[in-house]
């Protein structure tokens, strides 16, 4: 195993020991497969105590499996999904969109990742007219792709924007958990209580192995998922060991501990580089990853060390990402040799 230090994804974490115990503990004895097991029947159970009883859930092992099997169940191959321009669908899922789902993506442009109805209105002028694409779906992500919140008002304001023109409510929910734990606020608070319509629920960036799921919350919507999830190849057989990952990721507030620690590691982060001269943290750290500037100097000397993003290499911008395995040792390190590799860079 490589002993490269990574402040580059949440991704890159291991899986928290209490979600590997609780795999290792169902796998003994036989249990019926695809779903029909107890742990997974108990599960559900689980999950709507978080999200209502309405909720239905359905297990998957990818994040993009999540948002183009979720966004195929509801649209037709004549409808098109509105998303900011950094959404991950529109820059991270190899096309998968548009390859397996048939979804044409119109993105638009933000400056944070974050989308307003304003934003929005430009793109709805087509409606009804048969040459053009039609609307179905705002996608919006949360936290976004560069860190920032929505807030439960933001959010709110949307999903009453997009059901006064019949559209639907998509979040992409990868790192969910952060949000909350941010907001200090629940998963039922800042999804079905705000009318979402459906999300992608992700368990594997805050701890899990592959954990991931769908989570329709209109009721009117999705009830094919079942055939598009065996379709697509993401029906796991033995299915108890992605239910049981989500079990222990929502016992005891799993996640909201692993979420707390990943937004504390990312602020004390900010605060000890920020204090650095040579290093300029850019805008508020809302969750558990930052943006700052440093020395391509600095940038060539840590990347011998440690992993992370050149997120812009023009203005010298790197991203830096916490999880729920950062420690305040972990940090401190990073911060001591930022301090080094950026007094070298002079």
């Amino acid at each position: 195993m490589s002993d490269l230090k990574s402040f580059a994804s949440d991704n890159n974490s291991g899986a928290h020991p209490a979600i590997m115990e609780a795999v290792v503990r169902v796998n003994t004895g036989h249990l019926k497969s695809y779903g029909d097991d107890e742990l997974s029947i108990h599960t559900d159970e689980v999950f709507k105590e978080f999200f209502g009883s309405q909720a239905r859930i359905h297990y998957v092992t990818t994040g993009t499996a999540a948002n183009v099997l979720g966004l195929r169940s509801v649209t037709h191959t004549y409808n098109s999904v509105l998303c900011a321009e950094q959404a991950h669908i529109n820059n991270d899922e190899c096309g998968a969109p548009e390859a397996f789902g048939g979804i044409k993506l119109v993105p638009i442009p933000s400056p944070d990742g974050k989308l307003t109805p304003g934003m929005i209105a430009p793109y709805l002028g087509h409606i009804g007219f048969v040459h053009a694409s039609q609307p179905k779906v705002i996608s919006i992500t949360q936290p976004t792709e560069v860190g920032k919140l929505y807030t439960l008002k933001e959010i709110e304001d949307l999903v009453e924007f997009a059901h006064d023109r019949d559209l639907l409510v998509h979040m992409d929910g990868a790192r969910l958990a952060n949000a909350c734990a941010a907001l200090d606020c629940s998963f039922f608070d800042m999804t079905t209580a705000l009318d979402v319509d459906f999300i992608s629920f992700g368990g594997t960036k805050n701890g899990c192995l592959m954990g991931e799921a769908v989570i329709f919350l209109n009721p009117d919507i999705g009830h094919g998922f079942s055939y598009l999830r065996k379709q697509a190849m993401q029906l796991v057989s033995k299915m108890r060991f992605v239910s049981a990952q989500l079990e222990a990721y929502l016992k005891d507030d799993l996640w909201l501990k692993n979420a707390q620690n990943a937004n504390a590691m990312a602020k004390r982060l900010a605060e000890k580089a920020g204090a650095i001269d040579g290093v300029t943290i850019k805008g508020t750290v809302d969750c558990n990853s930052l943006f700052a500037h440093i020395p391509t100097e600095a940038t060539e000397i840590l990347l011998k060390k440690y992993y992370f993003y050149v997120w812009n290499e023009h203005d010298q911008t790197v991203r830096w990402m916490t999880s729920w395995a950062t420690t305040k040792e972990m940090v401190d390190e990073f911060v001591e040799d930022l301090r080094k590799a950026v007094e070298a860079s002079k």
